[in-house]
Parts: C-alpha cells; structure tokens; sequence
C-alpha cells in the first residue's frame, strides 16, 4: 500500500504550517514538489452595533451580518438566492451547533442560519439544530447538508476549538482523538455521516475566549468585543484565519508572542494529511466587510 508522505516543501508553505512544523514530527520528503492549490475564499464580517447596551446581541444585526457575508462568499445579491445555491428544497439539514456553557453558539445564529434555510425551500421539518446529541438525531443521522457553526475560542486539548473540532461530537467516542494535540480531528471529516455534506461553515467571533489554561478554563478577563464572523466553505481555512486572528490578538494584549499550549497543530495536520482544505493563509482570499477597527488582520 502506498505510503503518504508529507514533503518539506508542502509542509513549510504557510504561516500556520510554518509555526507548527517543529512541534508536529511528522515525516519530510525534500525534493518532491508541493501541490498546486487553488484560492478558497473566506469572509469576514464585522458590525460595531451587533451589541446592545446591555450586551445582548441583536438579531437584525446578525441577520444582516450573515446575510451580506453569505452573499458575498456564494456571489449572489440577493440572500435567499445564495442560500438556494447551499441548499435545495429536498435537502435534510443538520445545523451542527456548539452548547459549551461559557461560549455556546448564539440562538440568535441559529435561528438565522434556520430561517434562511427555509427560505431556500427546505421543510422545517427536515432541518434540525444539535450538538451533543447528533448521533442520536434523526436529522443528522440521515441528513444530506451540514451547516457548521460555533463560536471560536482556545481549547485545553487543542489548543483552539474551531470549525474542525466541531464535528468531534459525530464520533461515538471523542477521546479517541485527544491525542498528540487533537492532532487526527480532520479524519473526523471523513467519517459516512459527515464526509462531503457541509455546505458552510460559521466560525462566531462577536466575543472569542483567547486565552486560558486548564480544562474547561473559563475567564471573561480573556474575552473580547471582536464583534466578527467568518464565513466559508473550508472549515481549515476559516480555523487559519482565526489562528492567526488569535496570535495578533495574544501579542497584542500580552505584549509578546505567547505560544498556545497545546499548539493547534489539528489545523495544519488537517490541510496537509488529510487534505480537508487549506491551512496557508498565502492560498485563502481573505474578504473584509463592515467595521475595520482593530480588526488585526
């Protein structure tokens, strides 16, 4: 049986997979050339008013937020048409969310991403919202079409929870990935009742966790109004974008590079062994809208 073999050249041609590739161990091959890898788009959408006075957020805003990011990323106007071209009427859709107490994906989000799935024409009663209980969820157990949403943060076993590790919940044991970092989640990917279903992916970051130490570390000091949200097809590289988004983030509040224990080395290991999409922030088109302030990246 043929052997995978990771080269240098591929594994040295990012930023994400340049930072981790001292920590990764993994074998290298010099001459051989790199793959040739198309742009994936990822947007990133940004409201100052998604807020209000007492921090509750605001569903018109969230709305609008994921309407213009959505349409932006599939090139269509109008944003039932964009959300025609993810899904169509005889889909079953899985919204897989994320009920981490601290930082659970908003309903707000939810309802959203529910609502513009009706609007495609998919029967509510063929769509379903779960987390936790997905292997047990009719709809996800037959679904045809997978929205993945969550918010981003850091992650005692990972290093960062992010789009990949979302689908952690679709095995029937997740320690079996723990593991070396959480290196192997991208063959979760893979698995019959996920592989080729996810139409988008939704990485929230309106207020991301940093920074923590310890399992199921939780301090608000190490959250921030970023009042964003990443929008894309490719789960590894909306997971990069917000790497990389986190490492400013790191610098910029402990006033030097503070590296994340564990490293989130899943995110590259995704892109270069098991090819679930791209780690290189060199190979993403990284689209901005609305508020720019302190955006970092």
């Amino acid at each position: 049986m043929k052997q995978n073999v990771i080269t240098r050249r591929d594994f040295l041609r990012g930023s994400v997979a340049t930072t981790l590739a001292v920590t990764m161990g993994l074998p290298l091959e010099i001459n051989a050339e790199a793959e040739v890898k198309k742009k994936t788009k990822v947007v990133l959408i940004r409201d100052t008013d998604i807020f209000d006075r007492k921090g509750h957020i605001n569903p018109k805003v969230i709305q609008h937020m994921l309407d213009k990011a959505v349409t932006a990323l599939v090139g269509k106007e109008d944003p039932v048409k964009a959300w025609k071209y993810l899904v169509k009427p005889h889909d079953i859709v899985g919204i897989k969310s994320n009920v981490w107490g601290p930082l659970p994906t908003p309903t707000e989000v939810e309802s959203t991403l529910k609502r513009r799935s009706i609007d495609a024409g998919v029967l509510e009663g063929n769509i379903g919202i779960d987390d936790r209980g997905v292997l047990k969820n009719r709809i996800f157990l037959n679904s045809t079409a997978l929205v993945n949403v969550r918010p981003f943060r850091t992650h005692h076993w990972s290093g960062v929870g992010g789009c990949i590790k979302n689908y952690i919940m679709f095995t029937s044991w997740p320690p079996l990935y723990h593991p070396d970092s959480c290196s192997d989640l991208g063959a979760v990917w893979k698995l019959p009742i996920v592989k080729d279903k996810t139409r988008l992916n939704v990485l929230v970051m309106l207020n991301p966790l940093f920074h923590g130490i310890g399992v199921h570390h939780f301090d608000s000091t190490y959250t921030w109004s970023y009042k964003g949200i990443l929008v894309g097809t490719d789960p590894v590289a909306l997971d990069a974008v917000g790497l990389k988004i986190f490492e400013l983030k790191r610098r910029a509040y402990f006033g030097e590079d503070i590296p994340l224990k564990p490293s989130a080395k899943h995110i590259a290991i995704a892109d270069i062994k098991h090819k679930l999409g791209t780690s290189d922030l060199k190979e993403i088109e990284l689209l901005k809208l609305g508020w720019m302030e302190e955006i970092l990246i």
